[in-house]
């Protein structure tokens, strides 16, 4: 007899979402399942869009936050598994039977995890950038998880209520899954990442959300979890090959900072030039795909605008009508893209100029061997990190690759800042009982 699986999904203020969310639940092809919606306060018309979809719907009693949210719904589960997605992903048909066929086959297997797809919905940028990420990061990791993802992951019901859940310190979305995983792998349980248990994001990014979420969300409260537990996987986010990257981009900006002391505006004008020459492909690719671009156009026109006179204050105005032609192709890429007999050509036509381009920027740098540095430790970043822009290329185009170096690098340098500040912030309000699971409320072995 096939298990009952109870699906828990956490609703704050995303009517729309869960619309569609529960929608592409109704497509499964594994029919025996359960529904419950948590709704952690919700003030739109979450809990009745939960409701017309036939839904189980909780009210929490207070906002305490999806993890306090998922735990309720699932004190609330009558299923053996526990199939826990967020309100902004859609699933596969085959998501609940390959969750069931996982834990049906391996019974020392405690719990399962997916990944996001490569198509997520929200067509600008960095929602592209940040889910085509995430799904990479997922992709190219180990299998025997050391981490519980609650966007789409399933555990036996027993296993979960052994190890009273989540976390309820987490108030907001954060790491309260992570912090689970790394509890249960602990104690030696067993964790699977397959890598064919997909779902859709719905989820569009800004700039400043990513920011906000990826520092204060994920990486400081995550390097405080590592301090707490000493454990570092080399798996995910926290491959040694992202470790040295890290490091090699800190070295960079050092790098950058003293030929900008020394030789000024020799050598920003040009190193501006060339962050708008990446930058370009984000701007126009969002160009195209927003509805809105006037938030776009003053960015665009202010730092074009700076080009001009930096170049013209530094005699480089050279730069100027090379650097026009190649933003020029960039905007219009968008057209012959769709043209599958003109592709090929215009995309060889674009890494061309854009290579030139960057070469002849590049020429117009002081005549002095130090400058090459930064640019030898780019490359080797670039070479470290070469599978994921390898893989970009693989689903998007050229210059998505090269709009998304720069965010990349970024990415890379505020990791260091969520480092430094998880370990400041843990030292300093550090407990004498450093490891959650050597309290009173750690599990008994049931092996025991």
């Amino acid at each position: 007899m096939p298990a009952l699986i109870s699906v828990i999904i956490p609703v704050k203020n995303s009517e729309r979402e869960l619309g569609r969310c529960l929608a592409a639940l109704g497509q499964s092809h594994y029919k025996d399942y359960e529904c419950i919606v948590a709704d952690d306060g919700s003030n739109d018309g979450s809990a009745a869009a939960a409701a017309r979809h036939g839904c189980r719907v909780i009210e929490c009693a207070s906002s305490g936050g999806p993890a306090a949210a998922r735990n309720l719904a699932a004190r609330e589960a009558r299923g053996e598994i526990l199939f826990f997605i967020d309100a902004d992903v859609c699933v596969r048909p085959d998501a609940l039977t390959r969750v069931a066929e996982n834990l049906a086959e391996d019974p020392t297997l405690d719990a399962v995890i997916g990944s996001y797809d490569d198509s997520p919905d929200s067509p600008d940028f960095l929602s592209q950038y940040k889910n085509l990420m995430h799904h990479f990061v997922h992709q190219t990791g180990n299998e025997a998880a050391t981490t519980f993802w609650s966007g789409c992951g399933a555990i036996r019901r027993e296993v979960f209520r052994q190890y009273s859940g989540f976390s309820e310190d987490y108030r907001r979305p954060a790491i309260e899954d992570i912090e689970l995983g790394y509890r249960m792998t602990a104690d030696g349980r067993k964790i699977l990442l397959d890598k064919n248990l997909r779902v859709k994001h719905l989820k569009a990014w800004s700039f400043w959300r990513l920011l906000k979420t990826d520092i204060f969300d994920r990486g400081i409260p995550w390097t405080e979890l590592i301090l707490r537990d000493s454990n570092m996987p080399n798996d995910l986010n926290l491959q040694i090959s992202q470790r040295i990257s890290v490091a090699l981009v800190y070295v960079m900006l050092a790098a950058v900072g003293a030929m900008a002391v020394h030789f000024r505006g020799l050598f920003l004008v040009p190193l501006l030039l060339l962050l708008v020459l990446l930058l370009s492909s984000y701007w126009f690719h969002d160009w195209h795909t927003t509805r809105s671009r006037v938030r776009l156009l003053a960015p665009i026109v202010l730092t074009f605008g700076a080009c001009i006179f930096l170049a013209w204050r530094h005699h480089m105005l050279a730069l100027i009508p090379p650097l026009a032609v190649t933003l020029a192709l960039l905007y219009l890429q968008h057209r012959f893209l769709r043209e599958s007999r003109y592709r090929r050509l215009y995309t060889a036509l674009t890494g061309i100029s854009t290579a030139g381009t960057a070469a002849f920027i590049i020429s117009f740098m002081p005549q002095h061997p130090v400058i090459v540095l930064p640019f030898v430790i780019l490359i080797l970043v670039l070479f470290i990190n070469s599978q994921f822009y390898v893989f970009l290329l693989g689903r998007r185009s050229f210059v998505f690759v090269l709009a998304a170096i720069p965010f990349h690098l970024l990415y890379h340098f505020y990791n260091g800042i969520s480092f430094c500040a998880g370990s400041v912030m843990y030292w300093t309000r550090r407990k004498p009982q450093t490891l959650r699971t050597k309290t009173a409320d750690r599990p008994a072995d049931p092996a025991k």
